[in-house]
Order: structure tokens, then sequence, then C-alpha cells
């Protein structure tokens, strides 16, 4: 038997997001561009990004790995959107559905004990992301309003991003979620992918409706993700990518060029290339892989590129927090991508 008053104790303080709009970080980070180690490499990867932004011909990418939303970091990914600082996101589902789309619908994530028994968490049906809770009765619900959306579509097979609108648009029929990654980007025609978007809420609900509607259901098609993706690179040309952390969002967005390439188009490498990390590259794993490893795969110039070791929830509102408030964004015309989708969903070859 759950104890509510015991769980509601455990979920009474929130997680908040920061607002990288209240401090100039510049002057700091400049300084810490005349240090060493890694501030000086963060205070680089800071001028690389107002560097992106500024640049007219370039498209800026936005990857997520991990648990950035939870974490509250939601706000200075939602600044750089209302900015026009990001283009198109590609990321895990845990931030998209689960922790973005979780609080849209009106659930919060709260601030925990990395020391608390696991075991008498379970027992009251918290989840725990370090040192973060999610009552896990309400992850639930989140589930079935996917299982919900999926219902109310159409049958055939869709990118994640077609599903992510569908999402979008649930949230703006019921009015929430005004302040989601979700809801904004989509009215911003900033397209959002997540490759597996089975990993998180979204593949519990989806399994629910498939099962439901065995001869006639949704699912979503990985490969439709990656061509809109090489789509975008095709009709950019120049492109900028910000990643936090690593996992498949990384290798799928350093990917489209080499799809580009291969479909015939001639696609110069991503010019600018920023990735906050904390893995190791020693082990050969992706996410630890350099930026200049990925140039020997001709992916990314090696001209404007910078990892940055520390974890991303101190390092990303620096990086994100100095470009913002250098203000090289103020006259950044939107790309909207999203309508490359709706003018021209079938990518064809060049001759």
């Amino acid at each position: 038997m759950i104890d509510p008053t015991t769980k509601q104790q455990h979920l009474s303080t929130l997680v908040e997001h920061l607002d990288i709009t209240k401090v100039d970080v510049v002057p700091f980070v400049d300084m810490m561009g005349q240090t060493a180690f890694s501030a000086r490499d963060l205070a680089r990867a800071g001028r690389i990004l107002d560097m992106m932004v500024r640049d007219e011909s370039c498209g800026v990418i936005l990857t997520l790995a991990g648990s950035v939303v939870s974490a509250g970091q939601k706000q200075v990914i939602v600044e750089l959107l209302k900015a026009n600082m990001v283009d198109a996101i590609v990321s895990t589902g845990a931030n998209i559905v689960d922790q973005d789309f979780f609080e849209a619908l009106g659930f919060r994530h709260y601030q925990g004990d990395k020391f608390m028994d696991d075991n008498a968490l379970r027992e009251l049906m918290i989840d725990r992301i370090y040192d973060t809770y999610i009552d896990e009765e309400e992850l639930r619900q989140c589930d079935d309003v996917t299982r919900e959306i999926a219902d109310g579509m159409q049958p055939g097979a869709y990118s994640s991003r077609e599903f992510i609108v569908e999402m979008a648009r649930y949230l703006q029929e019921r009015d929430l979620g005004e302040d989601s990654i979700i809801r904004i980007a989509t009215e911003r025609g900033v397209p959002i992918f997540v490759p597996a978007f089975s990993d998180c809420s979204a593949g519990f609900g989806l399994v629910h409706h498939q099962i439901h509607h065995p001869d006639a259901h949704v699912s979503i098609d990985s490969v439709k993700d990656f061509r809109e993706l090489t789509q975008i690179k095709i009709d950019q040309g120049t492109t900028g990518i910000l990643m936090l952390g690593g996992g498949v969002p990384k290798n799928f967005v350093q990917d489209i060029v080499v799809s580009a390439e291969f479909l015939g188009h001639d696609a110069d490498m991503h010019k600018y290339a920023i990735q906050l990390t904390v893995a190791d590259e020693r082990d050969g794993a992706l996410s630890g892989s350099t930026l200049k490893e990925a140039s020997s795969w001709g992916k990314v110039d090696t001209a404007w590129e910078q990892m940055v070791y520390g974890e991303l929830t101190v390092t990303f509102p620096l990086v994100a927090g100095y470009a913002w408030h250098k203000r090289g964004w103020e006259q950044r015309e939107p790309r909207r991508y999203a309508r490359l989708f709706d003018a021209s969903p079938e990518l064809v070859a060049a001759d």
C-alpha cells in the first residue's frame, strides 16, 4: 500500500528551469577565455556558437541527449528557439516526450536525493534520474496520451517529426504547454526529430496502439527521419551543430553530410561544430569520439570545432548564455525548415 503522504513529501521541491536572459555571462566567459584548460575551451565554444548564429548562410542544428529537460535546461532551449538561434532539433525521446511533453501536460520534475533507497522509491512509484524524481503514475498518463494521439491519426508510416507535430497540435487544441519546446518549435517552423522514437514513453503508447490496431496502425519510420534531415542539409548547404552529449542524435546529425553526398549533392562538411560532453574517446565509442575524428569521415570541418569536456548542466547555460547576450541573433531570419516537408515531401537525388 502506497503512503500518499510520504510520496507527496518526496515530490515537493520543484526543479526550476534556468533563465539565461537574466544574467549576462559574457564578461565572465571572456575572462575564462584568458585562462586555460576547459575554461578556455568553453569560451571558444561560446564564440563559435555566436559565429554560427551570425553567419547568414548557416543553419543551426541542436542535438539533445541525456536528461537535459528534467535537469532544468528547458528554458535555455526555449530562449534559443525564441531568438531564432536554432533551426532544427535532433533529440532522444526522453527529452522530448518523457520530459518536455510530460511537463507540457502539466506535470513536473522534482529535486530528489541520489542516495535515496531506490527500492523504497519503486514502492512509491517514483522514478529517479540521478538527483531528480518523476511521478511514475503521471508518466503513465503521458504514455497514454501518446497512445491517444496515435489512435487519432490515419494509419501509416510517419517520421518522428510528423508525429511530434501531432503532439504539438494536441497541446495547442487544449491550450497546454505554451512554454514547451515541442509547441514553441512547431509554431516557429523548427522541426524536431527523434530517431529512436520508441525508446521513451512514446514507445509504450505506440505498442499499446499497434496491439489494439494490428491491421491498420501508426508506425514511426526512422529512415524517413534521416531522409528529411538530409533534405535540410541539401537545402541549406552551410550548417553548424551544437551537440549536448552524444548518442544517436550526435551520429544522426553528423551523417546527413554523407547522406547528401550519397544522393549526388556536393555537400560541405558541417562548418561549425560544438560538443558538450563528459564521454571519453579512448574506448572508441561514438559519444566520446571527437569532432576531429568526425572530420576523417567527411562530416565536420576542423576550422571551427570545439569539444568541451564538462557536465552540460554547467557548460550549456554558459555557452548558450554567452551567444544569447552577444545578441548576434537580433537580425537573424528564421529558416522555417518545416516548410520543406509541406512543399517537397519526397527527397530526390540530384542528377
